[in-house]
């Protein structure tokens, strides 16, 4: 249910970046066949993902086909929102296929905690000792130092976590995890961070006021909640 509600709110932040007033029945249509598609995901019923997604995109199909609008925006418009479709509720749903394995609250906790925990040591050893820069094209502010404090981060997030809930895991274990999740976390924010270049805007939402939006907290955990679950998978 929560994973079905963030994907409605993610999606509808998504198609208002870049198509921001227009198309606003494609857009509630997409926002709400996002959400549904946590239920297929929810019940291992990969049959019915792939008809929700063929569906969905017939749909959005016929509402362009039948509101025509300007031709040379077409393309963009529907292959915006059907991005949308994969980049919100097929990696969050990971989130419910990982809390559904046998350790998988204690997964999804070490997920949270990894992440939050890149997200802080990132920015204030960014702020303290970053000066070389890490990808200011995507993102001015972000450095390289800032990034292995993210990191490092990451890795006592993964420890902690793995105490509390997962400790039959050994110390090379939790680094691997640590770094590989602060890798793909931060990977995750970069990523958000060129879709809102690519639109124009600071945030992608107002929803957290002086935090930006649902999408803004979610970027990081869109990329690591499959890597948790494919990693649960593989060491459990």
């Amino acid at each position: 249910m929560v994973a079905a509600v963030f994907s409605v709110l993610g999606l509808l932040e998504f198609n208002r970046m870049a198509l921001l007033g227009e198309c606003q029945a494609e857009q509630y249509l997409s926002a709400i066949a996002g959400g549904l598609l946590i239920v297929p995901i929810y019940l291992q019923r990969f049959d019915l993902l792939v008809m929700f997604l063929i569906l969905n995109f017939l749909l959005l199909a016929l509402l362009y086909l039948f509101r025509l609008g300007p031709l040379d925006q077409l393309i963009f418009r529907l292959g915006w929102q059907l991005l949308g479709l994969f980049y919100l509720p097929l990696l969050l749903g990971h989130l419910v296929l990982l809390r559904q394995l046998p350790e998988g609250r204690g997964w999804v906790f070490m997920v949270l905690f990894a992440v939050m925990a890149c997200d802080s040591l990132a920015y204030f050893v960014g702020v303290r000792f970053g000066r070389h820069k890490l990808y200011p094209q995507v993102s001015p502010k972000k450095s390289i130092e800032g990034s292995l404090g993210g990191l490092f981060g990451s890795c006592l997030g993964v420890w902690l976590a793995g105490a509390l809930f997962l400790p039959r895991y050994g110390i090379g274990q939790i680094i691997f995890i640590g770094l590989l999740l602060g890798v793909v976390g931060q990977v995750g924010d970069l990523f958000e961070s060129l879709l809102k270049r690519a639109c124009g805007v600071k945030d992608s939402g107002g929803t957290f006021p002086g935090h930006g939006g649902v999408l803004d907290r979610l970027d990081s955990l869109l990329f690591a909640f499959p890597l948790a679950f494919y990693l649960a998978r593989l060491i459990s």
